[in-house]
C-alpha cells in the first residue's frame, strides 16, 4: 500500500468542497483516511450537522475495510443483507454502506487511502468525492459524470 500525504488529503477536501459549491449542495463533511484506516484530516463546512463527521469516517473506513466503494457496499447490502450486517457487527458498527466513500488510488492503482463525504444525498456526496479525488490528481474506482 502507498502513502497519502497531508497535502494530497487537503487537496481532496478542497476539490470536494468546490464541487459541492458548484452544485449548491448542503454543507458537507469530508474525512480522508490513510491506507491503514487512520484519519489524516477531517473538515466540515459551516452548518454541517453533528453526526456528519462520524458518517463520513464510516463511509471511508468501510471502503478501505472491504476494498471497494461504499456504493458497492450498499449494493451488497441489498443483495446480501445478512453478510453486510454481520461484517458491520465485526466492524463494531463503523461502516455506513451508502454512496460517498471511495478508495483513493495513485496512477499505478495502489490504494493510498479513502475519502468519505456526508451532508447531502449520498449520490451527491459521492459525486463531490469523485471530483475531489480528481482535483488532487489521484484516482478512484468510480468516474466523474
Amino acid at each position: 500500500m502507498g502513502s497519502l500525504s497531508l497535502q494530497q488529503a487537503l487537496a481532496i477536501i478542497d476539490g470536494t468542497f468546490q464541487a459541492g459549491k458548484q452544485c449548491n449542495c448542503a454543507p458537507l463533511t469530508v474525512a480522508v483516511l490513510d491506507s491503514g484506516g487512520k484519519l489524516i484530516t477531517l473538515q466540515r463546512q459551516d452548518g454541517a450537522s453533528m453526526m456528519r463527521p462520524d458518517i463520513a469516517i464510516a463511509k471511508a473506513w468501510g471502503a478501505l475495510a472491504l476494498g471497494c466503494s461504499s456504493r458497492k457496499l450498499a449494493q451488497d447490502a441489498d443483495t446480501r443483507p445478512a453478510f453486510i450486517s454481520a461484517v458491520n457487527v465485526l466492524a463494531h458498527g463503523n461502516m455506513v454502506p451508502v454512496p460517498g466513500g471511495l478508495l483513493i488510488r495513485d496512477a499505478s492503482k495502489t490504494v493510498l487511502g479513502a475519502v468519505g463525504v456526508s451532508g447531502d444525498l449520498s449520490d451527491i456526496d459521492e459525486q463531490c468525492a469523485i471530483n475531489g479525488i480528481g482535483f488532487a490528481d489521484l484516482y478512484s474506482d468510480e468516474t466523474a459524470a
